[in-house]
């Protein structure tokens, strides 16, 4: 695998989006959550992409599962940080909408990449 094929990867250019749309989201979280809730919600947005783009860029199929797998736990982190910030607060019912159907759609890719490797293997 190459950079160029990284940036034709659907999951990885939906979940780079995505961390860009969260870190844009999570500027107008109070001051108190700099090091609580809004680190951890940068720290798992940004797992997603970085582990899908190791993954991809290893040598292996198995290696690109494993990656994928952590990136997909990642992203359940995420959903479940995100519905916390919406219960808190902290973003809009529409907003958290948003980011859970896109983090939705990022998981199932993410299982069926998972699947289809484990089947051919």
């Amino acid at each position: 695998m190459t950079l160029e094929s990284l940036e034709k990867s659907i999951v990885w250019k939906k979940s780079y989006t995505l961390t860009l749309n969260i870190y844009r989201t999570i500027n107008t979280f109070p001051s108190n959550e700099e090091y609580g809730l809004k680190s951890q919600i940068r720290r798992s947005s940004v797992s997603i992409p970085s582990n899908i783009a190791e993954g991809l860029l290893r040598s292996s199929k198995k290696e690109f599962s494993h990656f994928s797998s952590i990136a997909r736990g990642s992203a359940g982190k995420l959903m479940t940080q995100i519905m916390l910030s919406e219960d808190l607060g902290y973003i809009s019912k529409e907003k958290a909408s948003e980011i859970k159907q896109e983090l939705s759609e990022i998981i199932r890719i993410l299982y069926a990449i998972i699947k289809t490797i484990r089947n051919h293997s």
